[in-house]
C-alpha cells in the first residue's frame, strides 16, 4: 500500500471515530470520553489534514461544527450559520492567537475584547418576529438545527415578548440554555426521594430536557438561559458586541452579568483569572471564557475559516470530566448509620486536582449506571462537588469486571444492615454502638461549627473509640489529661491542651448545642432556626412533631427526625449528663430582637481571619440571610480577596460594599449588643 494510502485511511479511521462521537455527543446526548479526549482526537486528525491538505473532504468533521439533527424534530437551516470557536488553554497561547489577528490586520495597538463566560450548556437561536418569540432551535451541526420552539417557550428566563421598542423586524438571538447548580441538585434530591431516575450532570439534564417530546415534561425541569449574541439582526446595525449584550439584556432578554469589556491580551488574562477565582461560586457549570474583538467592524476585517470566526477565541478551563477506571468500592458507615458506597479510581487529573474517590450515593446509582469493578468510567467533577462517576462505558467493559452487591452485615460492627420500606439508603441500625457511627459523631461534635474543640482531630478520635475511651460525646467531658497523655503522639503538654478546649467548649450556644447533637437533616441554619423559635431546650424536647414544622426552615421530614431523636431514652440521657457535665448557653434572643433580621447579606472572595461558613453562621445568628446571589434586595455585600463578578454587580446595583475588617466591626457590635446565638 503507497504511503497516501496509509494516510488516507488513516483519515477515513479518524473522521469515522470523531463522527461517532459527535453524533453521541450531540444527537444522543451520550458521550462516551471526555471534553479533553475528544479534543485531542480532532486536533489529532486536523493536524493530520494541515500536513495533507489535498486529502480533506468535504464531509470531514473539521469542515463543519457538530451533528445532524436527530428525527422526531422539524429541521430548521439557520440563515446565518452558527460558527463554533478555536480554543486555547494557555497565557501563551492567547497572547500568540491575539498577535496574529493584529498582524492580519496590520494593527497597531490593543484590542478592546468583549470578554463573559463560556457557559457548559446547550446552544440554542431565538427568533423574534416584531418583537414576539416565534421559533426556537438548536445549533445542530451549524447550518441546519431542530424546531424546539414548544420546549424552549418553557424555560421561564426566555422572553415570549421583548421589553420596550426599537427592536428589529426580525431579530434571531443566540444563547446557551443551561441548569443552575442549586437546581440540577434539588432536582435530584426529589427524583432520589420519589425513587426516580436523577439527572447525570446540569449539562446533560438541560440537553436530555430540551428534546423531550412532551413541553411539559421540559418544563418540570429547572432551566435558564444566559444570550450571548445576535445572528440575524434585520434593520439594526450595532457597531460593538458590548452594545449587542446592553442591547438585549435592555430588550428583557438575560445576559451574564459577568461579562465584561477589557483593553488587550493582559486585561483578557486578567478577566481569565478573576472568573476562575469565582468558577465555584458562580451557581452554574463553565468550562472557560469567550473572548470577543468587541468591534464589528474589525470582526467583518478578520473574517471566518473552517467556520469559525478569527475574531472570538475560548480560553478552556481545566477539564471538569476525564476517563479512568473503577478499581473496587468500599462500603462506607456515616453518622447517621447511611451505608454509602465509594469507587476507588486509577487516580485521574480533572477539575484541577488529582481524583482517586467518587460518590457513588447508594446502591440504586450503582444499579442504574450498571457499575461493575474493571469499568471504564467518566468522571465529573465542578468546583468544590464532590467528583462523581457518571457513566460507564460499555464499549471498554473488560470480560472479567466484577458486579457489585450492598453487603448484607455493617463493614464496622457486622450488625445486619436495613433498609426501610420505599427508602433509598441503607442503614447499620447500631448507632453509637457501631465504632464507624460513634467516630462520625465524635467528630461531629467537636467540629468547629458545633462544639469547636481545638485538638480533637479525627486520629486521636480513632483512638479514643478503639481503646473504648469514649461511647458517646458525653465522656469527652469525663477525659483526664493522665489517660490523655497515654495515647500515641499525645504528651503532657497537648493532652492538657485538649482538656483545656474541652473545658472551654462547655461554654456554647443553643443554636451549637442543638447542631452538635447531630440530627439527622439539622444542618447549622435549622439549628439556628430551632434555637430562635423554642429558645430554651425544654421547650424543645417536649415539641410536637406539629410545632416543630411551624418552624422556618424546618417541614415535615425535618420535624419527625427532630421528634424521633428527643424522644430516644438513650439521646435524652447523653443530653442530661452533658448538662450535668458543665455543657450552657446564655437564652438565644428572639427573632425580632435580632439586629439584621429582615436584611440579605452576600459573602464574596477570600476572608483572610475566618471562612466564608463561619461568617455566614455568624450572620444568620443575628438574624440576617445569607444570599448566593446580588440583586437589588441585597442590603450588604462583603468582598474579599478575589471578590468578581458579585462585586461588580453590586456596584451595578447601587449596593452598599463593605470589607473584611468592616464586617468583622459589624459582627462584633451586634452580637455585643445582642448575646446573639452563633452556631
Amino acid at each position: 500500500m503507497a504511503d497516501g494510502d496509509g494516510v488516507a485511511s488513516e483519515l477515513a479511521t479518524l473522521r469515522e471515530k470523531v463522527r461517532d462521537h459527535l453524533h453521541r455527543y450531540h444527537v444522543l446526548d451520550d458521550p462516551e470520553i471526555s471534553d479533553v479526549e475528544y479534543d485531542a482526537l480532532f486536533e489529532q486528525l486536523a493536524s493530520l489534514e494541515r500536513r495533507h491538505p489535498h486529502l480533506v473532504t468535504a464531509d470531514s468533521p473539521t469542515q463543519r461544527v457538530g451533528a445532524p439533527p436527530a428525527a422526531g424534530f422539524t429541521p430548521v437551516v439557520h440563515e446565518l450559520p452558527m460558527l463554533s470557536l478555536d480554543k486555547c488553554a494557555s497565557d501563551q497561547e492567547f497572547a500568540e492567537w491575539e498577535g496574529r489577528c493584529r498582524s492580519r490586520l496590520s494593527y497597531e495597538g490593543h484590542f478592546e475584547f468583549a470578554c463573559e463566560p463560556k457557559i457548559d450548556g446547550v446552544a440554542v437561536s431565538l427568533l423574534y418576529e416584531a418583537g414576539v418569540l416565534t421559533r426556537a432551535a438548536t445549533r445542530g451541526d451549524g447550518q441546519t438545527g431542530e424546531d424546539i420552539t414548544a420546549n424552549v417557550r418553557t424555560v421561564r428566563g426566555v422572553p415570549l415578548k421583548l421589553r420596550g421598542d426599537g427592536f428589529p423586524p426580525r431579530l434571531e438571538v443566540r444563547g446557551e440554555i443551561y441548569m443552575p447548580l442549586a437546581d440540577f441538585r434539588a432536582f435530584n434530591e426529589k427524583a432520589a426521594a420519589a425513587g426516580e431516575r436523577a439527572l447525570v450532570n446540569p449539562r446533560n439534564g438541560a440537553a436530555g430536557s430540551l428534546r423531550q417530546m412532551d413541553p411539559k415534561l421540559t418544563a418540570a425541569r429547572p432551566l435558564s438561559i444566559f444570550c450571548y449574541s445576535a445572528g440575524l439582526r434585520q434593520g439594526w446595525s450595532p457597531t460593538t458586541q458590548s452594545e449587542v449584550l446592553a442591547t438585549l439584556q435592555r430588550w428583557g432578554l438575560p445576559v451574564n452579568r459577568s461579562a465584561a469589556t477589557v483593553q488587550g491580551v493582559g486585561g483578557c488574562l486578567d478577566y481569565c483569572r478573576s472568573l476562575l477565582a469565582e468558577r465555584d461560586q458562580l451557581g452554574y457549570e463553565i468550562d472557560g471564557v469567550v473572548m470577543k474583538v468587541n468591534e464589528f467592524a474589525l470582526q467583518e476585517a478578520l473574517g471566518a475559516v473552517t467556520r469559525k470566526p478569527r475574531w472570538a477565541i475560548a480560553f478552556k478551563y481545566p477539564a471538569e470530566e476525564a476517563t479512568t477506571t473503577l478499581r473496587a468500592v468500599d462500603f462506607q458507615v456515616g453518622r447517621t448509620g447511611a451505608i454509602t458506597p465509594v469507587a476507588k479510581l486509577e487516580p485521574v487529573f480533572v477539575g484541577g486536582v488529582t481524583v482517586s474517590n467518587a460518590t457513588l450515593h447508594n446502591m440504586d446509582e450503582i444499579e442504574r449506571l450498571d457499575l461493575r469493578v474493571g469499568d471504564a468510567v467518566l468522571v465529573h467533577r465542578a468546583g468544590d462537588v464532590i467528583p462523581q462517576i457518571t457513566k460507564v462505558i460499555l464499549a471498554r467493559r473488560p470480560e472479567d469486571a466484577e458486579t457489585l452487591a450492598m453487603p448484607s452485615t455493617c463493614p464496622a460492627c457486622d450488625t445486619a444492615i436495613e433498609r426501610g420500606e420505599g427508602e433509598v439508603v441503607a442503614r447499620c441500625p447500631a448507632g453509637l454502638t457501631c465504632p464507624a457511627q460513634r467516630r462520625q459523631a465524635l467528630r461531629h461534635f467537636g467540629s468547629r461549627l458545633a462544639m469547636d474543640i481545638g485538638g480533637l482531630g479525627e486520629k486521636l478520635i480513632d483512638q479514643l473509640v478503639t481503646r473504648e475511651l469514649v461511647q458517646d460525646p458525653s465522656d469527652l467531658y469525663r477525659l483526664t489529661a493522665e489517660n490523655i497523655a497515654e495515647l500515641e503522639r499525645m504528651a503532657e503538654k497537648s493532652a492538657a491542651n485538649l482538656i483545656a478546649a474541652l473545658n472551654a467548649s462547655k461554654a456554647t450556644t443553643f443554636a451549637r448545642f442543638i447542631y452538635a447533637l447531630g440530627i439527622r437533616e439539622v444542618g447549622e441554619s435549622t439549628a439556628v432556626a430551632l434555637a430562635n423559635h423554642f429558645g430554651t431546650l425544654a421547650a424543645l424536647r417536649e415539641a410536637t412533631e406539629e410545632a416543630l414544622a411551624e418552624v422556618p426552615d424546618v417541614g415535615p421530614v425535618v420535624a419527625a427526625q427532630v421528634r424521633q431523636f428527643f424522644a430516644a431514652a438513650h439521646n435524652q440521657r447523653v443530653i442530661d449528663e452533658l448538662l450535668a457535665l458543665g455543657v450552657q448557653w446564655p437564652a438565644p434572643e428572639q427573632p425580632e430582637a435580632a439586629p439584621l433580621s429582615g436584611e440579605t447579606w452576600v459573602l464574596t472572595g477570600a476572608l483572610a481571619g475566618m471562612t466564608r461558613n463561619a461568617a455566614k453562621a455568624r450572620l444568620v445568628a443575628l438574624g440576617a440571610k445569607v444570599a448566593a446571589s446580588v440583586s437589588a434586595n441585597t442590603t450588604r455585600v462583603v468582598a474579599g480577596d478575589g471578590a468578581g463578578s458579585k462585586l461588580a454587580e453590586a456596584k451595578r446595583l447601587g449596593v452598599t460594599v463593605i470589607d473584611e475588617e468592616e464586617l468583622l466591626d459589624a459582627l462584633q457590635k451586634h452580637e455585643t449588643r445582642s448575646g446573639a446565638d452563633s452556631p
